[in-house]
């Protein structure tokens, strides 16, 4: 948010030659005043900026000269060297535009003489013949013909030789671009030549005025042979297709301005054109010099980028304004968009694409300039209603959703072009006396564009131009909630953007309307209720996506249109701030107030912070927000009072405070967005106080002269920096104690980056400049050592940042004194480098680095290396310093590298167990990436390193090879326990052949258990080797080698490895010779390395592996792709073919991998071409995928198999690599049609290997999936766009789905599944009708609908076009005997059929069902069509027209043709499949027909509807019983339709209160079913039915129920026996109220309220999670309902209670399901007023408490769910009468993090209403000091077990122990501080003192055991005493204070006391304590 530092201006001084410097020094005068001497002291000086204020004095100077009336020749002299000056300036110079524009005022006595210079000086440059000087040339000659009239005028007397000098420069460079094809690089600087050249060409003919005459000179003249010589360069440039596109785009520009400046007369130049795009050309009527200059133009084929270029260079040439244009003109325009049209449906390279849109939006433009004066036939042929309208309007249709941006915005300015030519086109009387109402177009295109999906993105933009043409009135007229329709889609990212435009541009419009139409200020009111309101309610009741979007989004363009609404908006929501308090998923309304008022102030629409406090918001409110449950209320708090439109303006105390109040509970956040959040804000008001304290600087220097007030607070600007000093060491003291031992990961990444922020906003400061804070300044030994502790996080974002901090500090600050601990340091680095551990290798890498960079390496390592140390000035960089400690490190770990490697040579795994390799070598990257390798100043010493680390890589490489490239490498060492197993593996151990000696590899062994071998015996052959095999490192200990260990060695070996090698490509200089001094990578070097990663990523099976070697081997051939060396550029060419080949030939003896997805082979490929410069032709891309796609297509030939899986595999990476960009689009429908085809092999491989390809071709094309919904329609797409986008597919698809339809099904109804099928199915299921398909396009979906269902859907002309394929296509996908097949052809039906049409489509399938009557038909055919009828009702129910007039009209026919054929759902259709569909049509149909119209009754009721219902079920099996079993085909899904069925009858007439007799069957019935699926559905819609009315949500609350229902539940819950119907009755017994059915239960169960909590109780301890959470909550839930009952019921559970709390305490442990952790918060929650706060408890103490841990634990759970339901206990126990006083944030909803500290602090307010702190203390006593924890049993077990690599136990990343210490010490002082008498007795001090002197006696025994550094060496048991250690103190402390023997030595808690020298301060610290 700071100022923006403006950027210095680099001007490169000018300079001259040696004779006019000896010329300006001969004609300087002695005074130094002529113009001679301004310019010799001008070119003397080395500074450019300073040069430019001498520049601009030489006019003035003239000036005077002039005024004397004579022109000396010294001031000619000067002009001829201020010419030579211009032109030996470079173009991008600033001291070139300023001598132009400054000798652009010359006098005019001196510009003949002036002229004459520059005529002179510009035939030198012309004259030059040096090719590489050609572009300087060209550079010059467009200097001069921009905004230079000197040289404009020379340039126009060299016309001749400056025409000449292009032709022949244009002609030598495209020669040598020629002679350098291939090299990149050359080329690319060439064609950039050849791109100025056209361009100044262009620009001359376009300036010079005697070009526009040259017709009339003739044609042997130098000129006119020029403007041809150059006409055929731009025509052979134009037709060139090896150019950039750009270059070929400026040609076509040039050929039409050459012809328009050369042809003669000027009206026969439209009919030549168009001639010449028809291809069209009478070469006999022609001009000689036209037709041997375009020849190629004439009579030749041209490419469709030649002809498109030529259409953009007529349009942009050629004046089609002021009517210009004759008929021959308008003719032209109308012949280009026809071949645009036709270009567009052939294009569809991307680039050429974004060129026709541009093309075809610059038509649009040249059209609305002709129509202006145009003929009234071509009025006719752009109005609205015309074809090139149409076809324009398809072109928008079909592109306004493309990938690209640019072409989309292009769509968007040819709508608006459209509708300003169809304005155009009206007849003006007509228009201006019939209105908008006649306007058919418009009328139309409105509605239609209202009736599109708002998931259609070019509906916004369509919407926003139709807006600004007609206004909003008539849009709101036809969608008067369209606010509100548009804010309900503002939950979706990609259509927020475009939803947020289109509402600004209708509101901005409403406004302007009312205002214009309105007498007074009430329009506001209308404006407010229209686009406010609907704004209100989202931020409100919305989602959270939508609100964040709509905050973010739309609020500030609502403010910035109209700032008086924000007093609109803050009255409604403080007024509803206290009834809608928000939740953990819900803001609430003061969620709502925050985000206004943040957007508000953050826009500028509060004018001060003052105002926003005092006026709008409370400082209670504010807190409120700032610990809000809701992370985002927070969030909007927080931003509040950290943004400011204003960067100076002074923040207040008040804000002050409040940020500590926030830094104090928000660290700790999960989210990660959250974190960077407040990280964000917390900058912003850094740089607020920075900004500001230097405004506050300057009023104090200037308080002599007038007193200055502090805006705000009108004090002293020294005392509020006095404030702001505080604040900043306060806050950075703060996030210092943040990072105590053990802190969470958010802590220490939120703590670290806002530190880090500090130091970047308040940078040590040079000079005078006045700081007001500086984090050095508080940075001491302490909290430096917190800083290097952060090393040891396994979170390598913790490393970094607290890497970055520490660099970001002074030297000063970063001081070792002890060199021995220096050592150690050093020392513990190495051996964190071998760690089997792989984040300790990050720990070592960053400790190294800290110590390379600060210069604090040990003096030893320089001693053994035979070393001298640089010393370095004090004001050197010290680069040299940092250069020498690098190469000495990675001296160091390469020494020790090459002595492990050799041991791995000889035990693969002895290294393995105890020095994995790849340590050594992340360590060495992590150093090289860190230096600056492009300027080393020590090469010599170097080269020889990286020699030799190469060839120590390529060692390591070797020994892990044969692991990572073995057939099975995540399982390598055999462990089988039996000989048969054993023998499995010799065919494995067989490839792999590493040099260990003791013939581990070459045969397998028979493992024994609990045996084991020695290391150092490997010559040996042992026979018995252990379960996991034991080997004994340096130091003699045993340890487990595992298969997961040998992989992660050899995995994460080759990983370093491969970057390693990449870093050093990538950053290392090339020798571009052999004797090159400065390079340090020879050619032999990167071509070893090429080959290395060729072979590693072509052979390696190991998916990590190959994945890692991939991204070092992508920056070899990025570096190689530009390198300057041509042998080297072209090595990945070589490479690729040379892979294409080896995968072409598929020789059996080849190594590349076929199996695992090709293994490395497609990321190979990958790297190869995704490197391939993307401006370039991307050859290698196009041949490649040819090669591929001919490779991946079917063939006959068995052999080619294998590089058929190699070409789908590869194909599959490519499509899916996003760098590819749209370069890969053109190739995917041949990668569709050989996904499709290879799905039909009888390979299994090849048919595995094309359903990937598919999965991602068809991610690719409709978007990556966005929700659960298979066929959302978000990844859809109109069948026109999909099928303009790649036309192949279309004959392709339609020919395969034909195919498909005659093999899925046949006269015997056999089942023959065509392969392709779900494939097709899949496809066209994505693609929907769009509003042109069928109109202008020949790309129609029609045709596909036959094939999916029968052939009766197609209007006559498409019925005949299909005849041929419709007689061979009986019967259809929608037919087939597969029951899948049908199902996905009913799915892919619905999006063929439009809306509109569905009800018509519907009520013709039901028509072609059989009757009742007919004796023979399909069950197959009845169930597709039902399918299909089903699928299709289903979407029309969910469309827009749900509750209007017409949907019920159409719904209700629909149910006229269903009751006809009512028999499928009786008895009379055998058939239980067919059965279930009808009857779920049925069920479909009565919830839609159940709304009532206006004054009519539902249409169910009118049509007789229920009583066909009602007879379908009274005959049914759930009346008469079944004498089915489950094996009858589609039982299961038949009894759940027909229950459905059911349920909304029983529901339906319980709620109209009909009598029994009435029902076919009532709930009670269906629960006593036998059939389990029965009762679950009906289980389930009563559950939902009793929580709506728990909740208090239905309308009007349960229907009168029988009255026995919860007798019903009781009976069920006893008897039932099905786990999930047993969970649902219990869960419904919990919904209802226990008073309804407890009093029932001794009479239906024969259980006493007691023995039933029993029962529950029982159930909630041995039943699994689910029923176990349940029974939990229901237990719960009774027992809070007797103990609010009378006393005597309160008695009959108490003895239970007990029970009770054990099942409580056992459900809160962190090793238990999410499930079981909520139910106990959900139970604490609802006894919490009866049992943990009632004023007369009512467990005993020790229970009451065991309950309030459970609380405190579970808010320190992981789980946010669980904190969030924990957090609502705390809020109601803060809540009690007798509580509420204890905090000030009764009744609020606050977050876990500050919930933890309230719970604490009710808890000891309790104990004092209580009168329990006697016996409670120790107990909370106990919690401080970790008894529960069984410290030290834990720490035993430290000792005896070891750290596997993969076996974790159970982790709480969030919980922070010491946090909850600080908070339960604070509590306990202040509770022991207030208490007026001795809470223990001294028996009890003495024993709870002895019990803290033991443990911290030993704590102290145990850091002594701790090796030297322990801290990164031993970092999860040094952390752990550390932990124990202050809890130790915190409880001795109380003690203390307890026996009144406080004294000044106790130390105080402070959870970020670190050790400054680690152990001795640790246990100084233990010792004091005693």
């Amino acid at each position: 948010m700071g100022v923006k530092k403006k950027k210095e201006m680099q001007v490169t001084a000018l300079t001259i030659c040696h004779q006019d410097l000896e010329t300006l020094r001969f004609l300087a005068d002695v005074e130094g005043k002529n113009l001679a001497s301004l310019l010799l002291y001008c070119v003397q000086l080395t500074d450019g900026v300073s040069q430019i204020h001498y520049v601009k004095q030489i006019v003035p100077l003239l000036e005077k000269a002039d005024k004397n009336g004579a022109c000396d020749p010294i001031i000619r002299s000067c002009l001829d060297i201020l010419a030579g000056i211009y032109l030996s300036l470079s173009v991008k110079n600033p001291l070139k535009k300023v001598l132009a524009s400054s000798l652009n005022g010359l006098p005019e006595f001196f510009l003949t003489e002036a002229i004459q210079s520059f005529t002179s000086r510009l035939q030198e440059e012309l004259n030059t013949t040096d090719l590489y000087s050609y572009r300087k040339v060209i550079d010059n000659i467009s200097s001069c013909m921009e905004n230079f009239d000197l040289g404009r005028a020379g340039v126009n007397n060299l016309l001749k030789n400056v025409l000449h000098f292009l032709q022949k420069s244009l002609i030598e460079i495209s020669e040598e671009n020629r002679k350098f094809a291939g090299n990149r690089i050359v080329q690319t600087q060439l064609m950039n030549d050849l791109l100025v050249g056209t361009r100044v060409s262009v620009m001359l003919v376009q300036k010079i005025q005697d070009i526009q005459r040259i017709h009339l000179k003739t044609s042997s003249s130098p000129t006119w042979q020029s403007m041809c010589g150059l006409l055929s360069i731009f025509t052979k440039f134009l037709s060139d297709d090896d150019l950039l596109q750009t270059i070929q785009s400026t040609s076509g520009l040039a050929v039409i301005l050459f012809i328009k400046a050369m042809f003669h007369p000027p009206e026969k130049i439209p009919d030549l054109i168009s001639s010449l795009l028809l291809r069209s050309v009478d070469c006999t009527s022609i001009p000689d010099w036209f037709l041997n200059c375009c020849r190629s133009l004439c009579c030749t084929d041209v490419s469709q980028s030649t002809l498109l270029f030529l259409c953009q260079g007529t349009l942009t040439m050629l004046d089609w304004q002021n009517g210009s244009m004759d008929l021959s003109g308008e003719a032209l325009l109308l012949n280009i968009v026809h071949i645009l049209f036709t270009l567009s449906s052939q294009i569809k390279e991307s680039t050429l694409e974004l060129f026709l849109s541009r093309i075809l939006a610059s038509w649009t433009n040249s059209a609305i300039h002709v129509l202006k004066s145009s003929s009234p036939s071509l009025k006719n042929s752009l109005n609205g209603k015309s074809s090139v309208v149409g076809r324009l309007l398809e072109y928008v249709y079909t592109h306004w959703e493309h990938p690209l941006d640019a072409l989309r915005h292009q769509t968007k300015i040819i709508f608006r072009n459209i509708l300003q030519m169809h304005q155009l086109t009206k007849e003006k009387s007509n228009s201006e006396v019939s209105g908008l109402a006649a306007d058919h177009f418009i009328c139309d295109l409105t509605e239609g564009l209202l009736r599109l999906e708002w998931h259609v993105k070019g509906k916004y933009t369509c919407l926003g131009c139709l807006v600004d043409y007609i206004g909003i009135g008539h849009i709101l007229a036809l969608a008067k909630t369209i606010p509100s329709q548009i804010l309900e889609v503002m939950g979706d990212q990609s259509l927020v953007p475009y939803a947020s435009d289109l509402l600004e541009t209708m509101f901005r419009s409403h406004k302007n309307h009312l205002k214009s139409q309105a007498l007074d200020s009430t329009w506001i009111d209308e404006w407010h209720e229209t686009w406010v309101s609907p704004l209100l309610f989202i931020l409100c009741e919305g989602n959270l996506d939508q609100k964040s979007y709509v905050i973010d989004y739309y609020l500030p363009k609502l403010l910035n249109c109209s700032p008086e609404s924000l007093s609109y908006m803050v009255k409604i929501l403080q007024t509803s701030a206290d009834a809608k308090t928000g939740s953990y998923n819900s803001r609430g309304a003061l969620g709502a107030l925050m985000a206004c008022l943040r957007t508000a102030r953050a826009h500028g629409h509060l004018q001060s912070a003052t105002d926003t406090w005092r006026n709008l918001v409370s400082s209670a409110r504010i807190k409120q927000g700032l610990i809000h449950q809701h992370c985002q209320v927070r969030i909007d708090t927080l931003g509040l009072l950290c943004e400011s439109n204003r960067s100076t303006e002074i923040v207040s105390t008040e804000e002050m405070q409040w940020i500590q109040f926030f830094i104090t509970y928000n660290l700790n956040s999960q989210s990660p967005g959250v974190r960077q959040q407040i990280c964000s804000l917390l900058k912003k008001l850094f740089c607020r106080i920075q900004e500001s304290s230097q405004v506050l600087y300057k009023q104090e220097q200037s308080r002599s002269k007038h007193e200055p007030e502090n805006e705000l607070t009108k004090q002293h600007p020294s005392v509020s920096l006095q404030q702001y000093k505080n604040f900043m060491s306060s806050i950075c003291s703060h996030l210092f104690e943040a990072l105590f031992p053990g802190s969470s990961y958010p802590t220490r990444f939120s703590a670290l980056t806002i530190l880090g922020s500090i130091a970047e906003v308040f940078p040590v400061t040079e000079g005078q400049v006045q700081a007001v804070y500086q984090l050095s300044h508080d940075i001491d030994v302490g909290r430096f050592q917190t800083l290097m502790e952060c090393f040891t996080s396994t979170f390598e974002e913790v490393k970094i940042l607290a890497f970055d901090l520490l660099m970001k500090l002074p030297k000063t600050v970063v001081q070792f004194q002890d060199s021995e601990k220096l050592q150690g340091l050093f020392q513990a680095a190495l051996e964190l480098s071998s760690s089997t551990k792989p984040y300790d290798c990050v720990t070592a890498s960053y400790l190294l680095n800290f110590l390379i960079w600060q210069d604090v390496l040990p003096s030893s390592l320089f001693d053994s290396l035979k070393t001298q140390q640089t010393a370095c000035e004090d004001g050197d960089k010290s680069a040299i310093v940092v250069e020498r400690n690098t190469l000495m490190v990675i001296k160091c770990l390469l020494e020790n590298l090459e002595e492990e490697v050799s041991q791995a040579e000889n035990s693969l795994l002895q290294a393995a167990a105890s020095f994995p390799l790849y340590g050594r070598v992340h360590c060495v990257t992590g150093a090289l990436q860190r230096l600056s390798l492009n300027n080393l100043q020590l090469v010599s010493e170097w080269r020889p390193v990286i020699e030799k680390l190469l060839l120590m890589s390529y060692r390591l490489s070797a020994v892990v090879s044969p692991v990572i490239q073995s057939s099975s490498p995540e399982g390598l060492i055999p462990m089988d326990t039996d000989s048969e197993s054993a023998s499995r593996l010799q065919t494995i151990l067989n490839e792999i052949q590493p040099r260990d000696t003791n013939d581990y590899f070459t045969q397998a062994k028979i493992l024994k258990e609990h045996d084991s071998f020695d290391l150092e015996d490997l010559n040996v052959s042992v026979q018995n080797i252990g379960a996991s095999a034991e080997v004994k490192g340096k130091e003699r200990k045993t340890c487990d080698v595992t298969a997961q260990m040998v992989l992660v060695c050899c995995w994460r070996s080759m990983k370093e490895v491969a970057l390693l090698l990449g870093t050093l490509c990538q950053l290392l200089p090339m020798q571009s010779v052999p004797e090159s001094s400065n390079g340090l990578l020879t050619e032999e070097q990167v071509k070893e390395i090429g080959d290395y990663f060729k072979q590693h990523l072509l052979q390696s099976r190991h998916r990590g592996a190959f994945e890692l070697a991939y991204t070092g081997f992508v920056k070899l051939t990025e570096i190689l792709n530009r390198c300057p060396n041509v042998s080297l550029q072209k090595l990945p060419e070589q490479w690729l073919w040379n892979v294409l080949e080896e995968i072409k030939c598929s020789d059996p003896s080849s190594k590349l991998c076929a199996t695992r997805r090709s293994a490395g082979i497609p990321f190979y490929i990958q790297a190869l071409l995704a490197s391939e410069p993307k401006k370039g032709k991307m050859d290698l891309l196009k041949i490649t995928m040819k090669e591929l796609i001919s490779l991946a297509g079917p063939t006959d030939d068995s052999q080619s198999t294998v590089p058929q899986v190699h070409a789908l595999n590869i194909l599959r990476a490519l499509f899916r690599d996003t760098r590819l960009g749209e370069n890969i689009i053109p190739y995917v429908a041949d990668g569709a049609k050989a996904a499709i085809l290879g799905f039909t092999s009888p390979v299994w491989a090849v048919r595995n290997s094309s359903t990937l390809l598919f999965s991602t071709l068809i991610t690719r094309i409709f978007g990556v999936k966005r929700g659960k919904d298979e066929l959302s329609k978000k990844n859809r797409m109109t069948g026109s766009e999909f099928f303009s986008r790649f036309p192949e597919l279309y004959p392709f698809l339609l020919q395969q789905l034909e195919a498909v339809a005659n093999t899925v099904d046949s006269d015997t109804g056999e089942l023959n599944r065509h392969p392709s099928m779900f494939l097709l199915l899949l496809v066209l299921g994505r693609l929907y009708p769009s509003p042109m398909d069928g109109t202008y396009s020949a790309l129609s979906m029609a045709p596909f609908i036959p094939f999916i269902m029968s052939g009766i859907f197609c209007s006559d002309s498409q019925r005949v076009a299909l005849k041929c394929s419709l007689t061979r296509s009986s019967i259809r996908c929608g037919r087939s005997p597969d029951y899948r097949s049908r199902e996905m052809a009913a799915r892919a039906l619905v999006p063929f059929v439009m809306v509109d049409e569905i009800p018509t489509t519907i009520r013709t399938l039901l028509a072609k069902l059989p009757n009742c009557t007919d004796q023979r038909f399909r069950q197959n055919h009845i169930h597709g069509t039902l399918l299909q009828v089903f699928h299709l009702l289903q979407a029309f129910t969910d469309s827009k027209y749900r509750l209007n007039t017409y949907f019920q009209q159409e719904l209700a026919d629909v149910a006229v043709c269903t009751r006809a054929k009512l028999w499928l759902a009786e008895r009379q259709n055998p058939c239980l499949v067919t059965r279930a569909v009808y009857i779920d049509i049925l069920f479909l149909l009565t919830r839609c027909l159940d709304k009532p119209t206006k004054g009519n009754q539902p249409a169910v009721e009118c049509l007789g509807f229920w009583e066909d219902v009602r007879r379908i079920i009274s005959g049914s099996e759930l009346i008469t019983g079944f004498t089915y079993t489950f094996t009858v085909p589609g039982l299961p899904q038949y009894l759940q339709s027909l229950t459905k069925l059911a349920i909304t009858t029983a529901a339906v007439a319980a709620q109209a209160g009909e009598q029994a007799g009435n029902i076919p069957i009532s709930f009670s019935q269906l629960l006593e079913s036998s059939f389990p699926e029965v009762r679950l559905l009906t289980l389930e819609a009563l559950l939902e039915r009793f929580s709506t009315a728990a909740l208090g949500l239905g309308e009007k609350g349960l229907p009168p129920l029988q009255r026995n229902m919860g007798e019903t539940f009781l009976m069920l819950a006893v008897k039932e026996n099905h786990p999930e119907c047993f969970c649902k009755i219990l869960k419904i017994l919990h919904c209802m109220d226990p008073s309804e059915w407890l009093s029932h239960m001794q009479r239906c169960i024969h259980l006493t309220p007691k023995e039933f909590l029993i029962w529950t109780m029982d159930i909630a301890s041995n039943e699994r999670s689910e029923v176990q959470s349940v029974a939990l909550r229901l237990a719960s839930r009774v027992i809070a309902h007797h103990l609010q009952m009378c006393e005597e019921t309160r008695d009959s559970v108490a003895p239970t209670l007990k029970q009770w709390v054990q099942l409580v305490v056992s459900s809160c442990g962190e090793h238990l399901p999410t499930e079981s952790r909520l139910a106990a918060a959900e139970a604490l929650t609802s006894t919490t007023p009866f049992l943990l706060t009632s004023p007369h408890p009512v467990l005993g103490l020790q229970d009451t408490l065991a309950l309030w841990r459970c609380v405190l634990t579970l808010l320190q759970s992981e789980e946010q769910a669980v904190r969030d339901a924990a957090t609502g206990t705390v809020v109601t126990a803060m809540s009690q009468e007798n509580t509420c006083r204890s905090t000030e944030f009764a009744f609020c909803q606050v977050d876990a993090s500050i919930a933890l500290t309230l719970a604490l602090a009710v808890l000891c307010d309790l104990l004092q209403q209580w009168d329990q702190l006697a016996l409670g203390l120790p107990v909370l006593l106990g919690w401080l000091l970790g008894e529960d924890d069984d410290f030290v049993v834990h720490l035993e077990n430290t000792h005896q077990v070891e750290d596997y690599l993969f076996e974790k136990a159970e982790i709480n990343f969030w919980a922070e122990t010491l946090i909850f210490v600080k908070y339960l010490h604070e509590h306990l002082l202040r509770l022991l501080s207030t208490s007026s008498r001795r809470p223990l007795s001294p028996e009890s001090l003495r024993h709870l003192r002895r019990t803290a002197s033991e443990q911290g006696h030993l704590l102290s025994q145990l850091f002594r055991e701790l090796p030297p550094a322990a801290e990164f060496l031993k970092t999860v048991e040094f952390t752990r005493l550390r932990i124990q250690e202050e809890r130790t103190l915190a409880c001795l402390q109380l003690l203390a204070f307890l026996e009144g023997k406080e004294r000044e030595d106790t130390p105080v808690l402070r959870a970020s006391d670190s050790p400054a020298e680690a152990n001795q301060f640790t246990l100084a610290k233990t010792e004091t304590a005693h």
